[in-house]
């Protein structure tokens, strides 16, 4: 099969690129930069700069996965704008380009995230589960209303409601190592909004298993079937660095130092992947401990 991947150069992106390569498969990915991609994705996947370049590639399927990322600056309006340029609008553009192909690809997994809910507060979420409209579901939603156009096209949609992604190079933790290698970590604000994570694993197994299922379209939960709340996950993750971890991080002090931003920090989602475990898909990493055993290095 041939995987047109996009966003392939960042920490699932390039998991991805790398999984599918060894199970086979052909993949090219959409980058602003192509000359980086064999060294990030591996020499045997090829790097484009514009879509028009895979015209008569014969694409099969599509991950999206393009977005710069939402914690590492401030809200402000050109910060908005970036975040839904490349989302929102580089969606749009990808599936404008699907339908104008004379062979089409058969599936597009497309990127999304539980922001999409809102704060959900104690609340179990489902993908049935109504959303709270504030900026990041407004974001979200228009992103996946963008992928979903490309059912117009006869192409199976799926949406990537993504948790924390837990890795060992990268991701979230990567700006926790050195407070909680320290002894300076802590739960932020009250600690009792929930965190829903994924191990990276299980997040490119999430990818290949809606790729390969022809039954399954529509929203789904890329998250651990147990999230936590932030107390808890703290807890955990001193606990994994052989640490204490009991130093707060008040909600006011973010406040004050990211604005709007720091919603994403104080609020969360009790979010499980009620679809995926119906579908079929087994995580190798339900568990917290288990998961944070194999990505935390003392």
């Amino acid at each position: 099969m041939h995987v047109l991947v996009t966003g392939g150069t960042g920490l699932i992106g390039s998991a991805l690129c790398k999984r599918l390569v060894s199970d086979g498969h052909q993949v090219s990915v959409l980058s602003r930069r192509p000359e980086r991609v064999a060294g990030v994705c591996g020499h045997q996947v090829r790097g484009v700069g514009q879509l028009s370049d895979l015209n008569e590639a014969g694409i099969e399927a599509v991950v999206n996965l393009a977005g710069e990322p939402i914690a590492d600056k401030p809200w402000t309006d050109k910060r908005k704008a970036v975040l839904w340029a490349s989302r929102v609008t580089l969606t749009e553009q990808l599936v404008s380009w699907i339908g104008s192909l004379s062979v089409k690809p058969k599936v597009l997994v497309s990127g999304s995230a539980v922001g999409w809910y809102g704060d959900g507060g104690d609340s179990l979420i489902t993908e049935s589960s109504p959303a709270r409209v504030e900026y990041t579901h407004t974001l979200c939603d228009a992103w996946e209303s963008a992928a979903k156009r490309a059912a117009s096209h006869g192409i199976r949609v799926c949406l990537l409601r993504t948790g924390l992604v837990l890795a060992a190079d990268g991701g979230f933790l990567q700006r926790l190592r050195m407070p909680f290698k320290l002894g300076l970590g802590g739960p932020i604000g009250s600690g009792q909004h929930y965190m829903p994570w994924v191990h990276l694993e299980d997040m490119v197994g999430i990818i290949q298993f809606l790729l390969q299922s022809p039954e399954c379209k529509g929203p789904y939960n890329a998250t651990a079937p147990n999230p936590v709340t932030n107390k808890v996950f703290a807890q955990r993750l001193g606990k994994a660095f052989g640490r204490p971890a009991f130093i707060p991080l008040p909600g006011f002090a973010l406040k004050l130092a990211l604005g709007e931003m720091a919603g994403l920090l104080l609020t969360g989602q009790n979010a499980v992947p009620e679809k995926l475990l119906k579908a079929g898909y087994r995580f190798r990493f339900d568990q917290l401990d288990t998961a944070l055993a194999d990505v935390v290095h003392p």
